[in-house]
């Protein structure tokens, strides 16, 4: 029994994460991963960027 109520909690864990990801990209709400290539990216992750010494 406590193995279902633990699974559940991940489970609505996970889908509350994904909700909130869907919500932030939907508000065009940047996360600067650099996953959607320089494209989709907001800038602000290429900005810090140091040149090598």
């Amino acid at each position: 029994m406590s193995t279902w109520i633990i699974g559940g909690l991940v489970a609505l864990a996970a889908v509350l994460a994904a909700r909130s990801i869907y919500k932030d990209k939907k508000a065009g709400k940047c996360s600067c991963g650099c996953s959607t290539g320089c494209s989709g990216c907001c800038g602000t992750c290429h900005s810090n960027h140091q040149p090598n010494a």
